[in-house]
């Protein structure tokens, strides 16, 4: 199966946009699930972890060393993003950050629902594996309140992503959508119905 076409083909029209870089309204609705998200792990891991906490000093060592795994999960989350898409497509990928949005796209292109889907979840789940593991293998509670807080700021910030993943499954379902995702923006495209 094809995955994405150089052009758009005819009978395509532009059914929606989105662009995380400049839609103010957008930036503000994303960065409010992230944090409704982040307060939920939060709580988690202050109900499950709070009174062995409180029973043991914070490792010095683990508190940097979450600093460093944010900084390097970052760019781990867009390299995810990137191998699925240069699997899928073989073409040249974008990464970039602004002050809105880490990205990585493939611009040049036109890619298909299936393939889009794919790339778009990836980070997903690789993290949301790395962290349930990572969770069953750590031993102390600071680890694992360090590691909960990791997996709340990792699904709050597929925030995006997630949205993404909700027009796949309820507005563009027909498996010939077509997506052009320069990394912050992503334009959709849908056939014509009597094509």
């Amino acid at each position: 199966m094809k995955h994405w076409e150089k052009d758009l083909p005819a009978g395509y029209r532009e059914a929606m946009t989105i662009d995380a870089k400049s839609d103010k309204k957008l930036i503000v609705k994303m960065t409010l699930a992230s944090l409704a998200v982040l307060v939920v792990f939060l709580a988690l891991a202050v109900l499950w972890q709070g009174k062995k906490m409180l029973a043991e000093p914070m490792p010095l060592h683990l508190a940097l060393g979450f600093w460093i795994a944010l900084i390097a999960y970052l760019v781990l989350h867009e390299l995810v993003h990137g191998a699925a898409y240069k699997m899928l497509t073989g073409q040249k990928l974008t990464f970039g950050l602004t002050l809105s949005v880490a990205f990585c796209g493939v611009p040049e292109i036109y890619v298909y629902r299936k393939a889009s889907l794919i790339a778009v979840l990836a980070p997903f789940v690789v993290f949301n594996i790395v962290g349930v593991v990572l969770l069953a293998v750590l031993p102390g509670a600071w680890a694992r309140f360090f590691t909960l807080i990791f997996l709340g700021l990792h699904i709050g910030g597929c925030a995006g992503d997630l949205y993404n993943t909700w027009l796949y499954l309820t507005r563009f379902q027909d498996p010939r959508t077509l997506t052009n995702d320069t990394g912050p923006v992503q334009t959709f495209y849908v056939p014509e119905r009597d094509m």
